[in-house]
């Protein structure tokens, strides 16, 4: 089956595809029902950001339903030593639905987004990963930090 899933970056045009897979996504991973409706807020601000902002979406397609879709979202910072760039990247919505995993669709999308930030001069990718997502991220060579805070306001 692997053979016939496409990957492909997302454009305005695939706007309301990547949202729905987005939305379930966010569904599956926070335990929510099939049925559970976001607020306009996180909508808006989501189809905004897809649109506009610095990011590159990648949508897996079996055929025409879509199955999948991970995103890298860049951001630059003041360079410092062990990042003379500036540049770096967050991985996120990385999802696969649970019919089509273990089938490499998600590797595919992972290693297709870090050859992007690599090419655009990224020196590091971060990524919040849920215990499910944590043995592929390892087998990419991603390593568990401790080295981060958060204040959220």
């Amino acid at each position: 089956m692997e053979n016939k899933i496409a990957i492909s970056k997302s454009t305005a045009a695939d706007i309301d595809r990547l949202m729905e897979i987005r939305l379930e996504m966010l569904r599956v991973v926070n335990g929510l029902e099939a049925d559970y409706e976001f607020s306009d807020e996180l909508k808006t601000e989501s189809r905004g950001y897809f649109l506009s902002g610095d990011q590159t979406t990648l949508l897996a397609t079996d055929g025409e339903k879509t199955i999948g879709c991970a995103s890298i979202n860049y951001i630059t910072i003041m360079p410092t030593f062990s990042h003379p760039t500036g540049k770096r990247a967050f991985l996120m919505s990385v999802y696969t639905q649970k019919e089509y995993r273990r089938m490499g669709i998600a590797r595919r999308m992972v290693g297709q987004l870090v050859g992007e930030a690599r090419a655009k001069g990224c020196s590091e990718i971060i990524l919040d990963a849920t215990e499910e997502g944590r043995p592929l991220y390892k087998s990419l060579g991603f390593k568990e930090s401790g080295e981060t805070m958060c204040l959220q306001l």
